[in-house]
């Protein structure tokens, strides 16, 4: 409904991954300066979400200003995850902004503009990069148990996007976010280009 507070709204850093083509597992991985896991928090906090959880598997790591659970199954891939996380969330988040750990060029605007959108009404808000459809996600409460329930293999939250398209807002951020991921070596080279373009860090 239009006018909710932006209060409780969560933060879901999905960062459990082994990072098999990368040699080492994703949320170690320094970029700018800092841990990718790190940044994701950061990313998710200055957009306005709070608490923040960050789900790891492959690696133990300490990320300061998050709550972390670890994923026991993360080898199974990201529907692991995604349950986890979301059944780590407190009962006071009435919705959660998803954000992967291998995107570092997704601006904490691009999360504004989500929480935004839930604000004015939306109860699912993808971020779209000119008309495309990828990262970060917001999900409200009233669907974490089907989006839980269709989140099986490495799939994340696509089958219930797919189920319920009908209910998607659609967020444009391609003039402050890039979705670019980190898979490869060859990746983390190049997206570490990119970071040189404005309002993307």
């Amino acid at each position: 409904m239009p006018g909710r507070s932006h209060d409780g709204v969560a933060g879901l850093l999905l960062a459990a991954g082994g990072g098999t083509r990368l040699g080492t597992p994703k949320a170690l991985v320094e970029f700018g300066g800092e841990l990718l896991a790190d940044r994701g928090v950061r990313l998710l906090h200055e957009g306005g979400c709070h608490p923040v959880v960050v789900v790891l598997g492959a690696a133990t790591v300490q990320v300061n200003g998050a709550v972390a659970v670890r994923n026991p199954d993360w080898e199974s891939g990201m529907g692991s995850s995604l349950r986890v996380g979301l059944a780590a969330l407190p009962p006071q988040a009435r919705a959660v902004v998803v954000a992967l750990v291998d995107q570092p060029l997704v601006g904490a605007e691009a999360v504004r503009r989500l929480v935004a959108a839930w604000k004015s009404g939306a109860s699912v808000a993808v971020a779209t990069y000119s008309g495309r459809r990828r990262n970060p996600v917001l999900i409200a409460r009233e669907h974490f148990a089907e989006v839980a329930e269709l989140a099986v293999g490495d799939v994340g939250a696509r089958p219930f996007l797919r189920r319920n398209a009908d209910l998607i807002t659609d967020v444009p951020c391609e003039d402050v976010s890039d979705p670019a991921d980190i898979d490869t070596a060859q990746d983390l080279a190049r997206v570490g280009r990119l970071a040189t373009s404005p309002g993307l860090a």
